[in-house]
């Protein structure tokens, strides 16, 4: 992890000027596993496997994508290391056969998306078992159609787990649960596969007779199933973990017919999803309707988009969007969409105050395909300025610790920022992203007001690094570095500094008379490095040796000095080559020196 992190830093970019329009904004793509539609291809070479995906997260990254929806569970299967259901076919070629050498693709997708500051939500079909009973393949022996045929429920072509069978219901939970007491994931996510689209007949009359005593009609006690479903695994969700987001994807019209003059199949008497009664009780953190339709017609997305707003209650809304349709290769035997037309959804959801979106799929957007031009769209023009993930205020509001160690050199009329990552919190998820942002103003100026106002946001990055290039002003420029926690909450504490004239001066780090570095010498050097230091009074000192990480590598002294010149010695031994810097502290100040290894 480290040595990718050294080789993302020499691959930075230069940040020049970025016209902020929205602080929080959902950016989200759906990266589909089930038939390696999206990633991965079955039985590669897992080497090959996480350098496509090593792949697809840069381009999302570039295309302004800051949360991906990774699908770990497509048919009762795994795409993680699971002691519960077994390994998916589409990952090794055969279900239940591990990838050799083994490696867990869910741990490496959220270690990558956090690299990239993206968040990373685990993306599961609830009640699939066999997608296509006419053209299945060999099951493992634990997978739940093996282990538990009692649970299974048929209809048409597709085998599902009855959601009738409070044990059935329970499992799933149990299956979604481990995940998320497993892995660092920030959001637990799944989509519409409760009872089939096809409709149900009396497949589940039986178990209806059993369990659906107090109900006076079959469809009501379909309905009770589900709901039951998506209210107690938000509660385990949020009892586990609270900072974990919990949403849905279901089919996008609740009931034919509303809002008036849309048709088509009603989710709610069909698949048996009440979305509007698990918004109306906040069952759920967010709703992403698939509204895989465009503007007009008898599914207009003008239409549908705003009435899923009008009955939020609250709950995010971050619509589900067909990339796929842009593209003649992905869309099926459906109308290609036009090459506005995602863009076109994409603003209209900003007009209308809608907080995000996720596309579908991810290779309508990566690059991948050329879906006409979609991806350059997203990365030039829609998702230009940065975003954080949206803020729910519904959810718990816990400020997570402060970056360390802001410090700062320039070379020539680039100013490069440095800080470090903050000591994690018990109770809390481990912080992997900070934003940065800048303003000029004569004063110094109040850090609310400025962290507040989109346009000053220069990135969201998981890096411990930024290099900026101000234009040279008499006004001068101010850097703010939060960081970002779960939830998207940033940190309150006071990490600045203040550029003048295209020269950085420190502010709350400024140096007084009574304590001053002098030169450093020689620099480069080759093994051994002198420094004087000047104090007007008998004053503990700290020096260590910091990497353009932010991480303390070398302690160089820490003990009482006293007053006047002192000269300090220290030799590099097993240092590698490269730039660092000197930091020296005492009673309060500080000051550092840019050094460069070099042998």
């Amino acid at each position: 992890m480290k040595k990718l992190l050294l080789l993302l830093l020499f691959l930075l970019p230069l940040i020049t000027y970025s016209q902020a329009s929205l602080k929080y904004e959902m950016r989200g793509a759906w990266v589909a596993t089930v038939l390696g539609l999206d990633w991965p291809i079955a039985g590669a070479s897992p080497a090959s496997q996480q350098a496509a995906l090593r792949t697809m997260f840069d381009n999302l990254k570039a295309a302004g994508v800051n949360a991906v929806f990774f699908q770990v569970r497509s048919e009762s299967d795994a795409m993680y290391k699971s002691a519960l259901e077994p390994w998916s076919i589409y990952l090794t070629g055969q279900q239940g056969k591990a990838p050799s050498p083994e490696w867990d693709p869910l741990e490496f997708a959220i270690i990558e998306a956090h690299k990239r500051g993206m968040e990373l939500h685990a993306w599961f079909n609830p009640y699939r078992v066999i997608r296509d009973n006419a053209g299945t393949y060999a099951k493992a022996a634990n997978h739940i159609s093996v282990k538990k045929p009692e649970w299974m429920l048929k209809v048409g072509n597709v085998t599902i787990l009855d959601p009738g069978i409070p044990d059935a219901r329970n499992y799933i939970i149990q299956v979604a649960m481990d995940i998320v007491n497993r892995y660092d994931v920030d959001g637990i996510h799944y989509d519409d596969y409760f009872y089939p689209y096809s409709g149900m007949n009396n497949e589940d009359l039986n178990t209806f007779t059993t369990y659906g005593s107090g109900f006076r009609a079959i469809d009501e006690w379909r309905r009770y199933n589900i709901n039951e479903f998506v209210k107690k695994l938000g509660e385990q969700v949020r009892i586990a973990k609270p900072w974990v987001k919990y949403g849905v994807s279901p089919f996008g019209i609740w009931k034919s017919g509303v809002p008036v003059g849309i048709t088509g199949l009603s989710a709610y008497s069909t698949i048996f999803a009440d979305a509007v009664t698990w918004m109306e009780l906040k069952w759920i953190d967010y709703l992403s309707p698939q509204l895989y339709w465009a503007f007009g017609g008898g599914q207009d997305y003008a239409k549908l988009a705003p009435w899923w707003k009008s009955v939020m209650n609250g709950v995010h809304l971050y619509p589900g969007l067909g990339a796929y349709r842009a593209d003649s290769g992905t869309a099926g035997s459906g109308t290609v969409y036009k090459a506005d037309e995602v863009p076109r959804q994409l603003r209209f959801n900003r007009a209308n105050g809608i907080a995000g979106s996720l596309l579908f799929r991810a290779n309508n957007i990566d690059g991948t395909r050329t879906t006409q031009g979609l991806a350059d769209s997203l990365r030039l023009k829609i998702n230009k300025s940065p975003a954080l993930t949206p803020l729910m205020d519904f959810k718990a509001k816990v400020i997570p610790p402060a970056p360390i160690n802001l410090t700062y050199f320039w070379d020539n009329d680039t100013i490069q920022l440095f800080w470090g990552k903050p000591a994690p919190v018990a109770g809390q998820q481990d912080v992997y992203r900070f934003a940065v942002y800048r303003t000029q103003s004569v004063a110094e100026p109040d850090m609310q007001t400025v962290i507040s106002d989109p346009k000053n946001l220069l990135t969201v990055t998981p890096l411990f690094t930024l290099r900026d290039r101000p234009t040279k002003s008499s006004t001068p420029y101010w850097y703010f570095v939060t960081s970002i926690g779960g939830n998207s909450i940033e940190s309150t504490q006071k990490t600045m500094i203040a550029a003048i004239e295209g020269k950085a001066v420190s502010n709350t780090n400024e140096v007084p008379t009574a304590f001053r570095m002098g030169d450093v010498y020689p620099n480069p050097f080759y093994n051994e490095i002198s420094l004087a230091l000047t104090l007007d009074r008998a004053s503990r000192v700290r020096i260590t040796l910091v990497n353009t990480l932010g991480q303390t590598v070398a302690l160089i002294a820490d003990t009482v000095m006293d007053a006047g010149t002192q000269n300090v010695e220290w030799e590099a031994d097993q240092l590698p080559n490269g730039v660092y810097l000197l930091v020296a502290e005492t009673e309060g100040y500080r000051e550092t020196k840019k050094v460069i290894r070099n042998h």
